[in-house]
Order: structure tokens, then C-alpha cells, then sequence
């Protein structure tokens, strides 16, 4: 039986990545730096095929292994290898940046509709207040006396519907009614839809 010839590497002088990573979570900074050696270029390569940009993925990359550092203690090799957890977190980081981007450009889309809008014209406003004042004041004067009285108390001076009673010395009752009949007037006047 031939044996098998490897070209580059040999695989069995290169470090075991799980046995690493477990020094590292004990916070080994030599492993460390035997895990970053070993997995740096996959990383920046699973970086680079979601970012495709160069400077962007040689960051994130570095963020990942900074993670790989700090989250060592977290990896199980009961869920799988070591190269792929780390990149996943790779891939996750990846992701992460564009969804980042794409959110900072919506708000920044949003924000140059928001300077497009026009500015608030206050001389309209102020126009179509007086023009709707006057228009209730021309509808209350087609209520009755008593009805343009309990009104006027009701929701001009804010009193309640008992005190609307007492200040016109009427009944309760009497008041509701010439209450709603006044603001269905109104409503009717004014030509509100209910």
C-alpha cells in the first residue's frame, strides 16, 4: 500500500484547533496566537465573499478574532469543530455589518425625505383656525338660547355636566338633552360626518 503524499502542510504537525481553543479559554495568549495563525485566512475569506470590500473585511475580520478570544470559553465541540464555530461567528459578524449598512442607509434615506418636506406654514394655519372659529360662532348662533348656554358652559369653560345643571338652574336630565340636540346642531352646521 502507497502511502499518502501531502503537498504544503503536514497535517500532523500542525496544531490541533479544539485543544487550542480550549488553552485559550483559559486565556493562553500563545495559543491565541497559534489559533489566529491557523484560522486567519478563512475568516478573512468567509468575511470577504459577504462584504466584498476590502478594508471592511480585513476590520471585521479582526473583530471576529477578537471574539474568538474573549468567547473562547463558550465553544463546545459537542455542536461540531472548532473551525466551524469560529466561522460561523465569522459569517455572523459578516452579516451583521451589511444589515448594519443597509440600515444606516434607510435612515439616512429617511432623513433626506424629512428635508425635502415643506415648512410648516403658520400663516395658513393661523388662516384656517379664523376661518373655522367664525364658523362656529355663525353655527351657535342657530342653537336655542338654552342649548348655546350649556354648550358654551360644557366645552368652553370645561365644566361638568352637573355643574352646567346648577350654574342654568335646570335639571340634570334636561341639560343632556339640550346637550346632544345643541351638538348634533352643531355637528349638522358645520357639516361633520359622524
Amino acid at each position: 500500500m502507497k502511502e499518502a503524499v501531502y503537498i504544503g502542510r503536514n497535517p500532523s504537525a500542525e496544531p490541533d484547533l479544539q485543544e487550542l481553543l480550549a488553552r485559550v479559554a483559559l486565556g493562553d495568549e500563545q495559543a491565541f496566537a497559534s489559533v489566529y495563525d491557523t484560522v486567519v485566512s478563512s475568516v478573512l475569506g468567509v468575511v470577504r465573499a459577504v462584504l466584498r470590500d476590502e478594508a471592511q473585511s480585513e476590520e471585521v475580520a479582526q473583530e471576529v478574532l477578537v471574539e474568538v478570544w474573549r468567547t473562547a470559553p463558550r465553544f463546545r465541540s459537542d455542536r461540531g469543530t472548532a473551525i466551524n464555530w469560529i466561522l460561523t461567528l465569522a459569517h455572523r459578524r459578516a452579516v451583521d455589518r451589511v444589515r448594519s449598512a443597509e440600515a444606516a442607509a434607510a435612515r439616512d434615506h429617511k432623513a433626506a425625505l424629512l428635508d425635502r418636506t415643506p415648512e410648516y406654514d403658520h400663516v395658513t394655519e393661523q388662516v384656517e383656525a379664523r376661518l373655522e372659529r367664525e364658523q362656529v360662532r355663525r353655527c351657535l348662533r342657530t342653537l336655542t338660547e338654552i342649548q348655546r348656554q350649556a354648550v358654551t358652559l360644557a366645552y368652553y369653560r370645561g365644566l361638568t355636566y352637573p355643574q352646567v345643571a346648577d350654574a342654568l338652574k335646570l335639571p340634570l336630565g334636561t341639560v343632556k338633552t339640550r346637550l346632544r340636540d345643541g351638538l348634533i346642531r352643531l355637528r349638522d352646521c358645520l357639516g361633520v360626518t359622524a
